[in-house]
């Protein structure tokens, strides 16, 4: 059995080929993976199916990855659920505002199969 086996990753990006390709090769590399379209179904899966990783986009509609980030930290049960934030901003300020929600870690669009597994990897062999 391999150590991704039976861990849930949420996928919430409201670009459906983003969030599709994410889905596809996190399942093609042996985690479960549940989707969201937006920021509150995000919130509510999360709750719902309390996933061993999120990895959020910071701009979607309702909520966006940050206040889905800080809504996590205020719930029993999700506060300590590694967080990484995929944007396609490469300011810092942005970057700063992720970790100071209380995000884990960030992935910069456009970003390669190989750097999203090995991102997703080491918060799961870290946590």
């Amino acid at each position: 059995m391999s150590p991704r086996d039976g861990k849930l990753i949420l996928v919430a990006d409201d670009d459906d080929d983003v969030r599709d390709l994410v889905a596809f090769r996190l399942k093609r590399a042996g985690f479960a993976v549940i989707e969201a379209g937006d920021g509150r179904e995000a919130l509510e899966a999360a709750r719902e199916r309390r996933p061993d990783l999120c990895l959020l986009d910071v701009m979607m509609p309702s909520l966006d990855g940050y206040e889905v980030t800080r809504e996590l930290r205020a719930s029993a049960g999700l506060e300590r659920v590694p967080v990484v934030l995929l944007t396609a901003s490469v300011q810092d300020a942005a970057v700063s505002k992720g970790f100071e929600a209380g995000a884990d870690d960030y992935i910069k669009k456009p970003f390669s199969p190989q750097e999203l597994l090995a991102r997703v990897s080491s918060m799961l062999d870290a946590g």
